[in-house]
């Protein structure tokens, strides 16, 4: 039986909340696992819990770059005291968009280099955030392990995804995939054994989503369209990123 995994979702999110056991109900019935990422140390506890509620939430706990003052020595904490039960470290990364001063770039990259190292120490895969700052994270990556890393929302040049192929980054693409045509030609010139799927719900999506928040529901739409891209069938596509998702995952 194959299972399809959105890669990358914000399922403990307070958006989620009033509907979740319509959604885990629909996981169940469309065979889909979810990598349920954290934002911050409040977040990262919820995921835990909504993971204890039902095991096709895969649990990623970290700290989002918006969030880089928060509580590091608890979320590392919280890591260890949980590594055998977390799928993951993550929502991690880089983000200019919240930096206002020089301490704030430096408290990011602080954060980000702890949890780096803190995945490696305790083997898990990390979910990475890296909006306007691929080339800072390649940089800093340099040095750390990228074969279960994931560059989640990949939005960079064919350039940069080459990179991020090079050092053998996954990379994950989502809803707007379906619309965008410079998504498309990115996943088309991706190595198809470093591809995933994702919603990063709740975000919102234009066009043919109407802006509804992202839905584990959207996946096989996801499947689908990618599928067409690479010119395979969708079992082929959904064997391909079973596969690729597991490897990520290291299952």
């Amino acid at each position: 039986m194959t299972w399809s995994f959105d890669s990358h979702i914000h399922l403990s999110d307070p958006v989620y909340r009033p509907e979740i056991n319509l959604i885990l109900k629909q996981m169940e019935f469309l065979k889909i696992k979810a990598c349920c990422v954290s934002t911050n140390v409040v977040n990262s506890l919820e995921t835990l819990s909504l993971s204890q509620q039902n095991s096709l939430v895969l649990p990623f706990i970290g700290i989002h770059p918006e969030y880089a003052n928060d509580d590091l020595e608890k979320i590392i904490n919280l890591i260890e005291l949980n590594q055998n039960s977390i799928s993951g470290i993550g929502e991690i990364g880089l983000d200019p968009t919240y930096v206002k001063n020089n301490d704030d770039a430096k408290q990011q990259i602080h954060v980000f280099e702890s949890l780096l190292s803190t995945a490696e120490k305790f083997h898990k895969p990390v979910s990475i955030h890296s909006r306007k700052s691929l080339d800072d994270i390649f940089e800093i990556m340099t040095s750390y392990d990228t074969k279960h890393a994931l560059l989640h929302w990949f939005d960079g040049s064919k350039k940069q995804l080459q990179k991020a192929m090079d050092m053998d980054f996954f990379v994950s693409f989502g809803p707007v995939m379906i619309y965008a045509n410079d998504k498309q030609t990115l996943l088309s010139k991706a190595y198809a054994s470093k591809i995933l799927v994702e919603t990063d719900g709740p975000v919102r999506f234009s066009r043919c989503f109407e802006m509804k928040s992202g839905q584990i529901s959207f996946i096989p739409s996801i499947i689908f369209c990618a599928s067409k891209i690479l010119e395979k069938t969708y079992d082929d596509m959904s064997s391909l990123l079973e596969e690729n998702t597991k490897c990520y995952l290291g299952i």
